[in-house]
């Protein structure tokens, strides 16, 4: 964890976001998501039975260190993944598995259209040799939103207005590199909102920013949201930056979810060892310490992982049950759940 975790955490102990609207089934339904990757070296179970959901107008963090899975459980959302790469499980959004569904269809009506992603570095995800103007109205002219160029250029004017590029009129026609680096995101944030998607997912979107920029990037997030009501899937490692936005939080370990509750009881309750290292990992203002605290070991492989809980090698509280099998999942309280035999115990 970094000073942002820190100054963020400091500042907004109990998070502030909007309300979920009050809607019985969630848009987005992931139910026992499985992405096996065959390699070289035998095959890699990078993602291996997550569920998770999100409802209208509702933010989901998924944090947890890197190479988690967290980013490959989003690319297995979208169907991004290498040629090989193999698929189970369903993913609904509205009632649709788009796992069913042929490649033309997710390109135009999904993929885009109505599930967006804003990648870490906004630099890498615009061409420099295109205007931002043309590049923001990219999806437009791609999902049939404007037929005409004036159409188009008049839409992006209110896309780059909404995520508060000042004069958007002029600045529409310069070029990636004549943009801040925060300016820059804000431009990626407008070509994902451009579509009106149903689903936005960010994948460590702040993570270059300084922690000014990235207090500024999430209160643009939470603004799309109450007027939108777009479901949000932040994807980061930052507990700070999760605590500031989300509703809810996905724990996220070796390629399975661990513990996933409201963002209030998580932070205040933790249940799972990993989720207590990850808070405890965070610094806080005022207290001294000799050293930081950090989680002893590394992650296991995911080509032959452990049969029973994947982090017992590095929990404090390991017992003989841990390396045998894998802990069931248990709701500890409404909505609060996680897979760890302490807590079946208890």
């Amino acid at each position: 964890m970094n000073g942002t975790s820190q100054d963020m955490t400091q500042q907004q102990a109990v998070p502030v976001a909007p309300g979920v609207r009050d809607v019985a089934a969630p848009m987005l339904s992931v139910q026992g998501l499985t992405t096996h990757l065959d390699l070289r070296r035998g095959l890699v179970r990078a993602v291996d039975g997550v569920d998770l959901h999100v409802h209208e107008g509702e933010t989901l963090g998924v944090v947890g260190e890197s190479g988690s899975g967290k980013s490959m459980t989003i690319l297995s959302i979208l169907r991004l993944l290498p040629r090989g790469a193999q698929l189970g499980g369903k993913v609904l959004l509205d009632g649709t598995d788009l796992l069913q569904l042929p490649e033309n269809a997710m390109s135009r009506e999904y993929r885009g259209r109505k599930i967006a992603m804003i990648s870490q570095d906004p630099l890498t995800s615009l061409n420099p040799v295109f205007t931002v103007g043309d590049q923001v109205g990219a999806p437009l002219h791609y999902h049939g939103r404007a037929d005409s160029r004036e159409a188009r250029r008049r839409q992006v004017v209110q896309v780059l207005e909404s995520v508060r590029i000042p004069s958007p009129q002029t600045r529409l026609d310069d070029y990636p590199h004549q943009f801040s680096g925060g300016m820059r995101q804000r431009v990626v944030t407008g070509m994902a909102i451009a579509s009106a998607p149903r689903l936005l997912v960010a994948d460590e979107p702040t993570s270059a920013l300084d922690v000014t920029i990235q207090v500024q990037i999430m209160a643009l997030f939470r603004k799309i949201q109450a007027q939108t009501g777009v479901g949000i899937i932040l994807i980061t490692h930052d507990l700070g930056v999760a605590a500031s936005i989300c509703h809810r939080v996905a724990v996220m370990y070796a390629g399975r979810i661990v513990e996933t509750g409201d963002v209030r009881t998580l932070y205040k309750r933790p249940a799972h060892p990993y989720t207590q290292a990850l808070l405890k990992s965070i610094p806080h203002f005022g207290e001294k310490r000799e050293r930081l605290y950090a989680i002893p070991g590394s992650p296991p492989s995911l080509i032959d992982p452990p049969h029973g809980c994947r982090f017992a090698a590095r929990c404090p509280h390991r017992k003989p049950l841990c390396d045998d099998a894998y802990p069931p999942e248990i709701e500890l309280e409404s909505g609060h759940k996680v897979s760890c035999w302490l807590a079946s115990a208890g």
